[in-house]
C-alpha cells in the first residue's frame, strides 16, 4: 500500500480511497470536426506506457471527489509530486532547467509506504 496527498483536500490518504484515470496532460485535436480517424484513434485510444517518470489524473474517490495529476516512477512506485488539474508539474520543470536541488515539499508527502 501506498499514500497520496490530494492537493485539494490537503491531506496524505491511503491508496483505497483514489482511483488511477489514465494519462495526464493529453492534447484533444484543435480542429475536431478536421480531424482524420487516426488522430482521433490516437487521442482516444493510444497512451504511453513509460518505464520511468510518468504524469497520472488520479480522483479522489471517497474524499473530496476532486481530479489532480500525478507525478510517479512506474519502476518504483514513488510519487514525486500531486498537483491540481490545470497546472503542470513544477518538479519536470525543475529537472529539465537542470536545478534540481530545491524539489516541492509535496515530494515526500506520496512517499511509497
Amino acid at each position: 500500500m501506498f499514500y497520496i496527498h490530494c492537493p485539494y483536500c490537503n491531506e496524505r490518504r491511503s491508496e483505497e480511497e483514489f482511483h488511477a484515470k489514465g494519462q495526464a496532460h493529453l492534447k484533444r485535436p484543435e480542429n475536431p470536426e478536421e480531424a482524420s480517424d487516426t488522430e482521433w484513434g490516437d487521442y482516444l485510444f493510444f497512451r504511453d506506457n513509460p518505464r520511468g517518470l510518468h504524469q497520472e489524473m488520479w480522483v479522489h474517490a471517497a474524499g473530496c471527489r476532486k481530479f489532480f495529476n500525478i507525478l510517479r516512477n512506474t519502476v518504483s512506485y514513488e510519487i514525486l509530486e500531486t498537483y491540481p488539474m490545470g497546472q503542470q508539474s513544477s518538479v519536470l520543470a525543475e529537472m529539465t532547467s537542470g536545478n534540481e536541488h530545491n524539489k516541492p515539499a509535496q515530494r515526500a508527502a506520496g512517499a511509497v509506504a
